[in-house]
């Protein structure tokens, strides 16, 4: 577990924060980092075994932790997932639209069937939890919505452009919801290259091997951990509106 803490009195404590795509990579680590800090952390993914392990280990350091089998691209499993916070703790506080998939590849693969998971998870994953979250916080008169994006938001690679084209959209649509919130906080968090299992479902041999040394100059899950604790932290008029976090040692490198 990890013992980081910004102050003894930051506003993440008793907040009741959503994460999508938990059981691993960022996701987990902002569990971890969040509920150490005194956040009340509701994790979301497919895999259960995984965030049952999170969670007990979570209520083992003290923290408060539930979790709930979650496919973002279903609109009714998000609302589910909303629901079932919201009836066990009144309220929802922080709405982490984290879930997402790299399976990249060369535009001549025709990877079709990639490309169309892309677009599921990574642009309409996060419409349905902006769709299944925002009455609530409407409702409440207060909330934040996080969404991962990319460096990838930001340049595109060869290889990577549906990828690229699935994070310039949620950049987008987080910045379009920032305009238009005037009561709830919209960040973007654009991490580079992290140490995660995305990208593990590329089916490209040569694809995956460069990804794999794009590895070399990886950030821990904790580094974006600490950035989703500090944008939820601030003074409730400030608004974080965008995050891009690299490793020094990417100097050179479009991600």
């Amino acid at each position: 577990m990890s013992n980081i803490n910004i102050n003894a009195a930051n506003s993440a404590v008793n907040r009741v924060v959503l994460i999508t795509g938990a059981s691993s990579g960022i996701g987990e680590a902002t569990a971890r980092v969040l509920a150490d800090n005194g956040a009340i952390v509701v994790l979301g993914a497919r895999r259960t075994e995984r965030l049952a392990k999170i969670a007990s280990e979570i209520r083992a350091h003290g923290g408060i932790a539930e979790y709930r089998s979650l496919d973002v691209t279903s609109k009714e499993d998000v609302k589910a997932f909303v629901a079932f916070t919201k009836e066990k703790f009144g309220r929802i506080d922080v709405m982490f639209n984290n879930a997402g998939v790299m399976p990249v590849s060369p535009m001549n693969a025709l990877k079709t069937d990639e490309w169309d998971r892309i677009v599921d998870v990574n642009i309409k994953g996060v419409l349905n939890g902006i769709a299944a979250a925002l009455p609530v916080m409407e409702a409440q008169g207060s909330g934040h919505i996080i969404n991962t994006a990319s460096t990838g938001a930001h340049a595109v690679g060869a290889q990577f452009g549906v990828y690229c084209a699935s994070k310039y959209a949620v950049r987008a649509i987080t910045e379009g919801l920032r305009q238009e919130m005037d009561t709830i906080r919209v960040t973007l968090l654009s991490p580079g290259v992290t140490e995660s299992e995305l990208g593990s479902d590329i089916t490209v041999e040569s694809t995956a091997t460069s990804v794999k040394q794009l590895r070399s100059v990886a950030l821990s899950a904790d580094a974006i951990a600490r950035a989703v604790l500090y944008a939820i932290s601030q003074p409730a008029d400030v608004d974080v509106s965008e995050m891009i976090i690299r490793s020094v040692r990417s100097a050179g490198h479009a991600f």
